[in-house]
């Protein structure tokens, strides 16, 4: 399979302050990319770099085979883009930046139409009447009218409610399925959970690992408050990947690293009153790979 995107040792110093480093990446054709990291990591950076919005300090990037600076251009053309800070035209209307859109590409106007039913977007109003998640959706639908052959996103379920969240991730895999290489930049390990085949891991500019989503699984940690009926003991929870880290009366706090059936069923065996269970944490899911439990990049 071919590569959509790649970088090599793409580096970006904003005077002494760090962008991104040594960046090594490969983008697969029609794969879903998740690139995940804390704000400030370096995800925006990367993307503008692709894009020529930013020159690099060193190194180079390809997408589609060709080289982001020397044809910028035609790069931007096979591509659409959601960014974090998406800029619009006050007085235009949702319509109007759909038809600006349309003088760079050829066609558009369906498919953008289409797309804007489906997320609910008015495209007659004026965008200074748009809230922060409705200019969200204008973006996805500029992003998505020309039918690129890549999609860079960046953080782009920002202000997004949870069913235009679930209609949009609906269409990412639709567009996934006719071939299309999507770049998805977010700090949430559940989003790229769900739409990623693979996932570049990223903190302070650095490339920490690059896995498939399989073995993202087994290496994020998630936090569990369990509440007993009986005063709770260390002993209770001493399973492989459960590190206890509080343990105070009923009440236990414990950190689970990979997946969690042994420990759902061996919890089946005490007298629990309560679980609390969130999502996995990007934070402590970081750790690992920074104190070298986790994969290699």
């Amino acid at each position: 399979m071919d590569n959509a995107i790649e970088t090599h040792g793409l580096t970006k110093f904003y005077g002494k302050s760090r962008g991104v480093v040594d960046l090594d990446l490969e983008v697969r054709e029609g794969e879903v990319f998740g690139f995940l990291g804390p704000n400030g990591a370096g995800k925006t950076t990367t993307i503008r770099l692709l894009l020529n919005l930013l020159q690099p300090t060193s190194g180079s990037a390809t997408v589609l085979g060709m080289d982001v600076a020397a044809q910028s251009l035609d790069v931007r053309r096979a591509c659409g883009v959601v960014s974090s800070d998406s800029a619009f035209y006050e007085s235009l209307s949702g319509r109007a930046h759909l038809a600006l859109m349309q003088s760079h590409h050829n066609g558009g106007e369906h498919r953008g139409e289409e797309v804007a039913e489906r997320l609910g977007l008015d495209l007659d109003r004026p965008v200074k009447q748009y809230s922060h998640g409705t200019r969200q959706k204008l973006a996805i639908v500029q992003a998505l009218a020309h039918t690129p052959r890549v999609l860079m996103l960046d953080e782009p379920t920002s202000g997004l409610d949870p069913l235009v969240q679930q209609e949009f991730f609906k269409l990412l895999l639709e567009e996934r399925d006719r071939g299309v290489t999507i770049f998805f930049s977010s700090h949430v390990l559940s989003e790229v959970d769900r739409l990623c085949d693979r996932v570049g891991i990223i903190r302070e500019g650095l490339l920490a690992a690059t896995l498939d989503v399989d073995e993202l699984h087994r290496q994020q940690v998630r936090r569990m408050e369990v509440t007993l009926s009986r005063d709770a003991s260390p002993d209770d929870f001493a399973l492989d990947g459960v590190t206890v880290v509080a343990c105070e009366g009923r009440h236990a706090e414990l950190q689970v690293a990979g997946q969690v059936g042994a420990l759902i069923g061996h919890l089946a065996t005490l007298p629990v009153d309560d679980i609390v269970f969130p999502e996995a944490s990007l934070e402590d899911t970081f750790t690992r790979f920074y104190t070298g439990e986790g994969g290699a990049a």
